[in-house]
């Protein structure tokens, strides 16, 4: 009788973690695709970043690109960029991500575009801005200022963001990859999107990775 209690009750254990993982993990890429994603963000937010080398916290600024706050904001609420890799580091240069680490994630925003903001701010060592392939094209991808990139702010690269907490944690991701292939031995973008995390980790496993993201602040609208 009293076997039989214990196992009881490391069953109802059990059951009780599953149910509180499923309230808690991020949605399913089908629900991410057909998520709202550009409602309006709050004024500004902060982002805590949880990486493999430690905490990075962002200030996002509605009023410097809405467009990109309102889209980070939903894609951060949603667990997007939860296990995503800086599949592109560039010794003095920029960290980019963006890319998730589930195929299906990147594929259920990818269409998703967003238009350009105006560039409100230069792209200075320590802003984020989105990454885009183009006029109108950025949909997840992001990157941090290692150093004064200013030629972007020419090339409409329009800052969302200004990292407050943990540079000295994002001058440490590893850049010794470099560039993409064929410009140098870091991973291609089109494997990324096919392959997500199982190709990072068999074959850049030094990138370093997003454990966590997660607004910890808001301030004004919602």
């Amino acid at each position: 009788m009293r076997r039989d209690r214990s196992r009881s009750l490391v069953a109802g254990v059990a059951a009780l973690a599953t149910v509180l993982a499923s309230c808690t993990s991020p949605p399913r890429p089908s629900t991410l695709g057909s998520a709202r994603l550009d409602d309006p963000a709050p004024d500004s937010f902060v982002v805590r970043f949880e990486t493999s080398e430690g905490e990075v916290d962002v200030m996002v600024h509605r009023d410097w690109a809405p467009r990109g706050a309102d889209r980070m904001y939903a894609l951060v609420r949603h667990g997007y960029y939860d296990g995503a890799r800086f599949f592109r580091a560039v010794p003095n240069f920029v960290v980019q991500f963006g890319l998730a680490a589930d195929p299906a994630a990147t594929a259920a925003v990818r269409e998703r575009r967003i238009p350009d903001d105006s560039v409100r701010r230069s792209n200075v060592r320590g802003t984020l801005s989105f990454a885009a392939a183009g006029p109108n094209t950025r949909t997840a991808q992001l990157f941090i200022n290692l150093r004064d990139n200013q030629r972007l702010d020419r090339l409409g690269f329009a800052v969302a963001g200004q990292v407050v907490r943990g540079m000295d944690v994002v001058d440490s991701l590893h850049t010794g990859y470099g560039e993409g292939a064929p410009r140098g031995r870091g991973p291609t973008q089109e494997r990324i999107t096919r392959e997500g995390e199982a190709y990072l980790a068999k074959e850049f496993p030094l990138l370093d990775q997003i454990r966590r993201a997660r607004v910890v602040r808001r301030y004004g609208g919602r």
